[in-house]
């Protein structure tokens, strides 16, 4: 099957993907007796919303053991309780994990390497969109992009030789990262500045929804590097969109009663459920086999990225990208981590 790089680019409007995304599309449900007994799963974000629902449909697959990462601990448990009636077989953990911090994500990586004898599946579904420019005072940087990108691609990083070396024997490690189909739409007003991140942080460039878009396109950018130093058979790396989903957390800070209630009526009105929207993270970890390693998934299919990713700028913004994130997390040692993960 051909992935996402070697895909012809679609240039249909992000409209006509819109409804194509939400209306004609059906869920692919694991097949009967898929089970996950056995692994263990980190979830990030799982104390609501699809990452909450994602956790319980990989609990139904019979997964033996579930750490929720999550920022507050006190909520975390109380999702883990309403999981543990549910699901009393299975061992399911609550670790506190800040994503605006990189001391926190380094200590939960530093976590799961020393306490957990395997790990099989991470799933990064921690995310944010601000409607309001603010930066995370120990790294300086705009909050959308410090959550949806920077630390995300840190974690993943970091969690990727704890997946090759405790993983199935024979089997691939999952790392999953949750995405967004409006990266097809992004008009990454930063694209031209240089250094491309640094101009994240400057306020008059920042929108909600053109901030949101454009660091979610980032680490579809990222991605597209990423894979020439992992190998399928040690990890499976891949990106999910669940669609536009109702009863989400995703725009908490929305301010101002009217609007507040417009985006609760288009999501009542257009949106998936959570749990069709989750089945497209589960579809990812365990439908998807080595075809979907370094690919963009879109409605339970291998979809291209963004078009601004393949032509001759778009390639060159974005090994600029890889260059300044590989020196943006270069205290943590992520260079020596990917070539490791070649050998």
């Amino acid at each position: 099957m051909v992935g996402s790089k070697e895909l012809e680019p679609s240039y249909k409007s992000f409209g006509k993907i819109f409804f194509l995304n939400q209306f004609r599309e059906k869920p692919q449900w694991p097949a009967p007796g898929t089970t996950l007994s056995g692994k263990t799963a980190i979830v990030t974000g799982a104390n609501t919303g699809l990452g909450y629902e994602a956790a319980l449909q990989l609990l139904g697959l019979n997964l033996s053991r579930l750490i929720l990462a999550v920022r507050s601990v006190d909520k975390g448990e109380a999702a883990a309780a309403k999981m543990r009636s549910q699901f009393p077989k299975a061992t399911i953990e609550v670790w506190q994990l800040d994503m605006c911090s990189y001391e926190s994500i380094q200590a939960f990586a530093r976590r799961a390497e020393s306490q957990l004898p395997r790990l099989d599946i991470a799933l990064l579904n921690a995310g944010i969109i601000k409607f309001t420019f603010t930066t995370v005072p120990s790294t300086g940087h705009e909050e959308t992009l410090q959550v949806n990108y920077l630390s995300t691609m840190l974690l993943a990083v970091l969690l990727l030789p704890i997946l090759k070396a405790k993983n199935q024997h024979g089997e691939p490690g999952r790392l999953t990262i949750v995405s967004a189909a409006l990266t097809l739409a992004a008009k990454f007003p930063e694209r031209n500045q240089v250094p491309v991140l640094k101009a994240f942080d400057d306020p008059k460039l920042f929108t909600n929804d053109e901030t949101y878009n454009s660091s979610k396109l980032l680490a579809h950018m990222f991605l597209w590097n990423l894979v020439d130093y992992v190998w399928a058979d040690d990890v499976i790396v891949n990106l999910a969109d669940p669609a536009w989903c109702k009863g989400t957390n995703l725009a908490r800070e929305v301010t101002g009663t009217g609007l507040r209630l417009g985006v609760k009526l288009f999501g009542a009105t257009t949106g998936r459920s959570p749990k069709v929207g989750a089945s497209c993270f589960v579809d990812a970890i365990v439908n998807k086999g080595k075809e979907s390693h370094g690919c963009f998934l879109m409605s339970w299919k291998i979809h291209p990225f963004a078009a601004y990713l393949y032509t001759p700028e778009g390639r060159a913004v974005t090994q600029r990208v890889w260059e300044e994130t590989l020196a943006e997390l270069d205290f943590a040692g992520i260079r020596a981590i990917l070539e490791s993960m070649k050998a």
